[in-house]
């Protein structure tokens, strides 16, 4: 999420690539007939982290502005927070609080309702995160989080206190964090299913993502490939497919079969949610511009 600027530099061949894509046939299936990706507003640097709330309205950030909008399920596009750590991915928890991936400060925040800010998590065992990126919060509210290095020109630090790149689940009734992956080379995009049975998370680097089952200790277990395709953001509909982000959004059915693909035509796609009244629109976050496409199938 908020990748390095190398990565512009395949953008010039993923957009004549684009421009020419159609959606697959098999999208008809969960994207309303005729329905595009609408631009709703491009006044931003670079949108990541879209998170819903149960009224269908979206928080996401506008990561090198420091700040967190709000898009309302009318359309309209306010600031909810200036000065929030420089916030990453996001996530709506079960009591309506905002948690934010705070990259500036290499920590996990709560955000309540007034703005005030609780530091979840701010090192593992006395060391520094890498940059928690990306989240999701369980049917009991435990938290997953993933924890690359992206190396940020605002960081005064130079180098890791944690050499490998993890996944962490946070237990907020006990205030712990635990390690439940540490085999993957730069996990990014993370979801699991509304059950809180399973887990996707996406090896960006490895080009890969892969579902684990949940343990009830929060542990990880039975990891298989589910796809050869990694991402930056992710979400999941009601059917269990699978959204992951990068190159315009690709879905994937819940056994890992390709559905089909929506291209956008931005330099970069970070992340996706559902959202909206009905919870039938998909929010789309890329580069400097923010998208809706209508759904036929709800979010989870």
């Amino acid at each position: 999420m908020y990748l390095n600027q190398c990565r512009i530099l395949c953008v010039g061949v993923w957009m004549l690539y684009s421009y020419t894509l159609g959606y697959s046939q098999d999208l008809t299936s969960i994207v309303v007939k005729g329905a595009v990706p609408r631009l709703v507003s491009s006044a931003f640097r670079f949108t990541e982290g879209p998170a819903a709330d149960r009224a269908g309205n979206i928080y996401f950030t506008d990561q090198p502005n420091d700040r967190i909008m709000k898009w309302n399920t009318n359309g309209m596009i306010e600031v909810f927070m200036e000065k929030c750590g420089r916030s990453n991915g996001l996530y709506v928890d079960h009591a309506g609080d905002l948690l934010a991936c705070a990259d500036e400060k290499n920590q996990l925040w709560k955000i309540d309702k007034n703005k005030k800010i609780t530091v979840l998590v701010h090192n593992f065992e006395g060391k520094r995160l890498n940059g928690p990126n990306d989240l999701w919060v369980t049917p009991q509210g435990g938290i997953y989080f993933t924890d690359p290095w992206y190396k940020r020109d605002y960081w005064k630090h130079e180098t890791q206190e944690i050499s490998q790149q993890r996944v962490y689940f946070f237990n907020p009734s006990q205030n712990k964090t635990i390690i439940v992956a540490d085999d993957l080379l730069q996990p990014n995009g993370i979801i699991g299913t509304p059950d809180g049975h399973t887990l996707y998370v996406a090896d960006i680097k490895a080009k890969k993502t892969y579902v684990y089952k949940i343990n009830p200790d929060g542990q990880l277990s039975d990891k298989k490939l589910f796809c050869d395709l990694g991402s930056d953001g992710m979400t999941i509909d009601r059917k269990g497919n699978v959204y992951l982000t990068g190159r315009g959004v690709t879905v994937y059915d819940k056994m890992g079969k390709l559905i089909g693909q929506i291209p956008i035509q931005e330099p970069w796609t970070a992340n996706v949610t559902f959202g909206g009244k009905n919870r039938k629109t998909l929010f789309i976050t890329a580069s400097k511009s923010v998208y809706t496409l209508q759904m036929r199938v709800k979010g989870a």
